[in-house]
């Protein structure tokens, strides 16, 4: 109930400047051109399913658009903010003009508030959210306590959802198609440090069709076999601070990075999985 009314305050800001009552015809609405509509470059959802569109597209030919897209204006038209699965069925469906409500958005609304109506229709795969919330982070400088106040969701949550971008890239592509679920992919981060054995593992878990839990298992089992003998350790801890402050670039670059420290000497590792990766760690080194 409480992720419920948080995700809804967003949306309704947008819709509802009247009363309750008045909410099923929000004053404001406007017949737009489709032709004058550009889509929320900002939308993260990738693709859509097509089965569902199509039957949202037959039920617009028959009642038409029952709630009003939500669009900010610009000089060469309008910019969708919300609704871009009724525009997206509008234009199959041939309207030649869709209601809006035109409202004034900040770039980082439009990402906020396109990723609340999806979130809220359960519309949007675990790898898109996480690179929405990875752009909320990068691009506008939102912590994940910020991204969890504004979407509903917990810190933890949040967090969860963008270590998926730690994935290599093959497995986070079988995530956002729904042929690995968010729980497979979690316990497959339990091998982090060893992509190749996360790769081979979700091969297996899509030839023998294992469960979560299935697959924990095997992750369990794949650390035990790996993890040293017990004999005394000779090597010293690691500092802590060193520690941190891994944890922090690997939050900031969204990929593993360690640090060898000797004395004063050493080297920082930062991992990518792919060109996309290496370019955006690269955008982030020469970041003035």
């Amino acid at each position: 109930m409480l992720q419920k009314k948080a995700l809804g305050r967003g949306l309704d800001a947008l819709f509802h400047s009247n009363p309750p009552e008045e909410a099923a015809a929000p004053a404001g609405v406007i017949q737009v051109p489709t032709d004058r509509i550009r889509p929320n470059p900002y939308q993260p959802r990738g693709e859509m399913d097509t089965e569902r569109l199509q039957e949202l597209v037959a039920s617009i030919r028959v009642h038409g658009i029952l709630q009003p897209l939500v669009v900010r204006s610009d000089e060469d038209g309008y910019e969708l903010v919300a609704g871009e699965r009724r525009f997206r069925a509008a234009q199959a469906a041939g309207l030649s003009e869709v209601p809006v409500v035109v409202r004034d958005c900040t770039n980082r609304e439009m990402l906020e508030l396109a990723l609340i109506e999806n979130l809220q229709r359960e519309d949007i795969n675990p790898i898109d959210a996480a690179i929405a919330f990875r752009r909320l982070v990068d691009e506008f400088g939102l912590t994940q306590e910020d991204i969890a106040a504004q979407v509903g969701r917990s810190r933890p949550a949040v967090a969860n959802t963008l270590r998926l971008l730690n994935l290599p890239s093959s497995i986070q592509q079988r995530v956002a198609s729904g042929e690995l679920s968010e729980g497979h992919a979690r316990a497959l981060l339990g091998l982090e440090s060893a992509p190749e054995a996360q790769e081979a593992l979700a091969a297996k878990i899509l030839a023998e069709h294992l469960s979560v839990r299935d697959t924990e298992r095997l992750v369990r089992s794949i650390t035990e076999r790996h993890r040293p003998s017990e004999t005394p350790d000779k090597t010293p801890k690691r500092d802590p601070h060193i520690t941190r402050i891994e944890e922090h670039l690997q939050r900031y670059f969204g990929t593993r990075v360690s640090i060898a420290r000797s004395g004063e000497k050493g080297s920082i590792r930062i991992d990518f999985y792919d060109q996309e990766q290496f370019e955006r760690i690269l955008e982030l080194l020469t970041a003035s």
